[in-house]
């Protein structure tokens, strides 16, 4: 493979020498080019979101699995959709190289085993009714490319997120999405321009999904859990705009039913 992009030098230099402003102006003004980017990669985000539709619609489940940001990145992922979407948990499922003590603190070559993803999604008794989607900014980490690898020969559906292009990741996956962000602000510091790229790509793959299986009414969160206040009163208020009744009335009925949409679909005038 070519020189990796986000190993490549950043286009600024002499950053200790900048003020905080232009520091500030020129992290944005390459953080404005990210979007742009992922519009172009719609059609490959597109095909992806196809495949997890059917096998999620099948008993299927969706797994991302990554190293250091990108791992964490699809742990957040993952741990999100339950709260918003009312999927049962386990359905979405983040894995990330050292285990969960990896997500606050880095666990030292955990990323270089390139059976030790395989060894982690086996002990989610993974299997061809799943999707593997993994996420590695320089498309080489072989705890994911190693990963990838045993799904395809297990049957197993199989996409990429990074960020560099003819990585070895993106060629064993079936479905890969490459978003080539250019060269990072700090040189190789993955977790700003890649880091971002990889978060609204994943933000798209989930909310798309999701959308698509039904989770979503109208534009609101019909499904979503009731685990703080905010959702509470956020729920009162759909049920309110919904069946127009009071507020007490709405919580009521919110609490009863345990969600927005089992208040609507069950009430009686």
């Amino acid at each position: 493979m070519d020189k990796k992009t986000t190993e490549s030098d950043s286009h600024y230099d002499s950053l200790e020498n900048m003020s905080v402003s232009d520091l500030l102006t020129n992290i944005n003004k390459e953080d404005q080019t990210v979007a742009v980017l992922i519009e172009r990669l719609i059609p490959e985000i597109g095909k992806l979101v196809d495949v997890i539709v059917d096998k999620l619609q099948n008993g299927g489940r969706l797994f991302y699995i990554g190293a250091g940001t990108s791992g964490r990145l699809g742990i957040v992922d993952a741990s999100e959709c339950p709260p918003t979407f009312g999927v049962e948990h386990g359905k979405v499922i983040g894995l990330i190289a050292g285990g969960d003590a990896a997500i606050r603190k880095a666990v030292e070559f955990a990323e270089d085993d390139p059976e030790g993803g395989w060894r982690d999604l086996q002990e989610k008794e993974v299997s061809s009714k799943d999707v593997v989607i993994g996420i590695a900014a320089s498309g080489t980490t072989p705890y994911v490319v190693g990963a990838l690898q045993r799904c395809n020969e297990n049957g197993i559906s199989t996409g990429a997120i990074t960020c560099n292009t003819g990585s070895p990741l993106a060629a064993e996956a079936s479905y890969p999405i490459e978003a080539v962000v250019g060269p990072e602000f700090v040189t190789g510091s993955t977790r700003m321009k890649a880091g971002t790229a990889q978060k609204l790509i994943l933000n798209m793959i989930s909310t798309s999904v999701m959308i698509q299986l039904g989770k979503v009414q109208g534009n609101k969160m019909v499904d979503m859990q009731l685990s703080n206040n905010k959702l509470v009163d956020r729920g009162t208020k759909m049920i309110v705009e919904a069946l127009h009744v009071s507020e007490e009335e709405a919580k009521r009925l919110l609490l009863l039913h345990g969600s927005v949409r089992k208040a609507v679909e069950n009430y009686s005038k």
